[in-house]
């Protein structure tokens, strides 16, 4: 099963198979991100993509590191929704009632989301105090809380703003 990968660095610089983890640094030396993965031409594709890289921002980095080093593993918040991002461009294709947000296409059976009452099609606007916008994405926006946390959840449904309190749940990468 696949995941998904977001607030990535593009870089140009040479990467390659095995490289994953190492430093990508500026100019001056300094961490800038985490390599983490190259996309290649081929499965069909005739476009040739050969460099293109992604790095996980050091600030990300440095966020579960501290994790790790004061917990002794990273645990990540689940809420147990599969999502689709909404962007302007989204919104306005699709007629939706917000420009920002994450739309929700599933929800798994037992999880803090099905117990609270969200359901497919319902819109994420908000997480806590923190709304889904440009600058937050969802998955940025859960990651300010931890597992166990008891957090409202705002989303639209049927064009109305509609809360749930959810008890998030943890998914652990030791």
């Amino acid at each position: 099963k696949g995941y998904f990968m977001e607030d990535l660095l593009q870089t140009d610089a040479a990467i390659n198979q095995g490289n994953s983890g190492g430093p990508l640094v500026n100019l001056n030396g300094e961490l800038v991100g985490i390599n983490t993965l190259i996309v290649r031409g081929g499965n069909g594709s005739s476009a040739v993509v050969e460099g293109l890289g992604f790095a996980v921002p050091s600030n990300t980095v440095r966020f579960i590191a501290e994790r790790i080093i004061t917990q002794g593993y990273f645990a990540r918040p689940y809420v147990g929704v599969s999502y689709q991002s909404i962007t302007p461009s989204i919104a306005r294709r699709y007629d939706l009632p917000t420009e920002w947000g994450a739309y929700v296409t599933d929800v798994n059976p037992g999880s803090p989301a099905a117990n609270a009452g969200l359901e497919r099609g319902d819109i994420i606007v908000r997480i806590g105090d923190q709304r889904i916008d440009e600058e937050s994405s969802y998955i940025n926006v859960l990651f300010a809380y931890q597992p166990g946390d008891r957090v409202t959840i705002k989303a639209l449904r049927d064009g109305q703003e509609v809360s749930f309190d959810v008890v998030l749940g943890e998914v652990s990468a030791n």
